[in-house]
């Protein structure tokens, strides 16, 4: 026989004061990553919360790329919270793998990642950004597009500035990996470096824009 069910009034219940706002947080998250598993990233989302880690949170909604069959895959907004939540230097692949399951990404394209850049135990976290924008990317230009967008402390909409050492790196690395350009074209970087060119006028790099380049360019006094 089942037992009667226990009524309380109101006065009765108590709910802590904090709970409403987490809650709320929770959902406006939610609704902006849009994860392909909810429970897996509402696990992950609380753990990070109780730790005081980075959130698996994207900044904002974001549309499937057109290049996607699906909504499941690696996007730009999810390629800038992994960075906000592993940063610079090297990380174990372990953890980057369970960070990566955190927002429900497929395990293949991590997997691709890895063996394309031939890496261990330890990998180092600007190279696997770099390839993972080339996996959103397609062609280098768009490549260093998006990694200017994700590196970028220019507000949204901005010229998407990132220092020209990063810049230098990143691309020389996606040149290492084609294969394609000359090693003596991605040199070019480092002597542009030294020398500081004072002409506003942007060097020319095999795939990519002069707009993208000069939008990695620090502003100039009096401009």
């Amino acid at each position: 026989m089942p037992l009667p069910e226990t009524m309380f009034c109101a006065q009765q219940i108590k709910i802590p004061p904090e709970l409403p706002d987490i809650l709320k947080q929770f959902t406006k998250a939610a609704i902006r990553t849009q994860p392909h598993d909810v429970l897996q990233w509402a696990a992950a989302y609380f753990s990070a919360l109780s730790k005081g880690e980075p959130l698996p949170v994207k900044e904002r909604i974001e549309m499937p790329l057109a290049a996607e069959k699906t909504d499941a895959g690696l996007t730009p907004g999810l390629l800038k919270v992994l960075h906000k939540q592993v940063q610079t230097g090297t990380v174990n692949v372990a953890e980057l793998k369970e960070k990566w399951k955190h927002l429900c990404l497929p395990e293949e394209q991590l997997k691709a990642i890895l063996q394309l850049g031939d890496f261990g135990e330890e990998v180092e976290w600007m190279k696997v950004l770099a390839l993972g924008c080339s996996m959103l990317g397609g062609v280098r230009s768009h490549s260093m597009k998006h990694a200017c967008e994700i590196l970028t402390r220019d507000p949204e909409g901005g010229a998407a500035r990132i220092p020209f050492a990063t810049f230098s790196f990143l691309y020389s690395y996606l040149a290492s990996i084609d294969g394609e350009i000359p090693e003596e074209k991605t040199e070019m970087f480092n002597l542009l470096q030294i020398l500081k060119p004072p002409s506003p006028t942007p060097p020319s790099f095999p795939g990519l824009t002069p707009v993208l380049i000069f939008s990695t360019y620090p502003p100039r006094s009096g401009a």
